[in-house]
């Protein structure tokens, strides 16, 4: 046991934590750091092309209210998407429209890019730490 934690701790590298930020504000930037250029690439594409879709399917941002839990949690959940998220706040894109048919779509789209990408951190930290 003793001998596989040296092992990872000795594989691990010196800016893990700075990996973690960078894949975590440009979706795929930790892949592509740790030179997994495919896995990279696809995530700097896909997550946020699925963020743009959950925009222009008239999904919301939602807003960090602390009187409301699950519309916190959904808040969470967009802010995991890192950069892009400021820029659609910026833009003030995200207010979506609840009388739109893809309303609904348009959030499931939006919260999922940004669990995917804190799933995506998560994987670039395992790489990083060399136990990937």
């Amino acid at each position: 046991m003793a001998t596989a934690t040296a092992r990872v701790a000795a594989s691990a590298h010196p800016y893990t934590y700075a990996i973690c930020a960078a894949a975590w504000a440009v979706p795929g930037a930790g892949h592509l750091w740790l030179g997994r250029r495919q896995k990279g690439l696809s995530f700097l594409v896909l997550l946020p092309l699925m963020f743009a879709c959950g925009l222009w399917l008239e999904g919301r941002l939602f807003p960090f209210e602390v009187t409301e839990p699950l519309v916190g949690l959904m808040a969470l959940a967009d802010l995991g998407n890192g950069i892009p998220y400021f820029i659609a706040q910026l833009l003030s894109l995200g207010a979506g429209r609840p009388v739109a048919v893809t309303y609904e779509y348009g959030n499931a789209f939006i919260i999922t890019a940004g669990l995917m990408n804190m799933l995506v951190v998560l994987d670039a930290f395992d790489v990083a730490q060399g136990r990937k």
